[in-house]
């Protein structure tokens, strides 16, 4: 196995200890990605990509970060000596995503890639320097192209099907159940006189 390409992005120029992350790849065919570079107090050293170790609260279950004082669902105050110590009695508060198991292969990793970092570095002092570490992501997404126009046209599985039936050719007047004859008997015909409560009260 050997380290086929290194890609580094340089931090910005602050206090911080990181300088740098990373990505390499093995065999033309395997990439790993979040590499950082970090300023030892013998230089500058490579850590492997990691993730940050949870705890479920007592009270509700919900994860929370090791280093959290109280639980970011419920409230309710963690027990600060829940992460696991190492060695020399540190907490663990990282867990490695991918890594070396033997010290053959770290000390390749470390060689090549701080030996790339300080090329990159002396690459960023010449002007119009660009950072190949972002083409690692141009195929993680298939855009739309340009001479395929999205088409606000649902497809035939969510089109929905509704039934029109024509109308009529000589559509029914209202009431068409009344005969001209029954109509005009009716009108007719005198208003019929209705007693009841204030019946008679405008007669003369």
């Amino acid at each position: 196995m050997r380290i086929t390409e290194v890609r580094i992005k340089l931090t910005e120029e602050t206090d911080d200890r990181l300088q740098a992350f990373c990505s390499i790849t093995f065999d033309d065919s395997f990439v790993v990605r979040d590499l950082k570079i970090i300023e030892g107090t013998n230089g500058p050293f490579v850590a492997m990509p990691s993730r940050k170790l949870t705890a479920h609260c007592p009270r509700c279950r919900s994860k929370n970060h090791l280093r959290a004082i109280y639980c970011n669902q419920c409230g309710g105050k963690q027990d600060p000596d829940r992460a696991v110590k190492d060695h020399d009695g540190r907490a663990k508060l990282y867990a490695d995503i991918a890594h070396p198991i033997n010290s053959e292969c770290r000390e390749m990793i470390q060689n090549r890639v701080v030996a790339d970092y300080r090329k990159e570095r002396e690459l960023s002092r010449q002007p119009g320097y660009v950072s190949r570490y972002e083409d690692d992501f141009d195929d993680d997404f298939a855009a739309p192209s340009a001479s395929e126009p999205a088409s606000a046209e649902p497809t035939p599985e969510k089109r929905e099907h509704t039934i029109v039936e024509p109308a009529a050719s000589e559509p029914r007047p209202p009431h068409a159940n009344v005969t001209p004859d029954r109509a005009r008997k009716k009108l007719e015909r005198p208003p019929e006189k209705r007693g009841g409560f204030g019946s008679g009260i405008l007669d003369d």
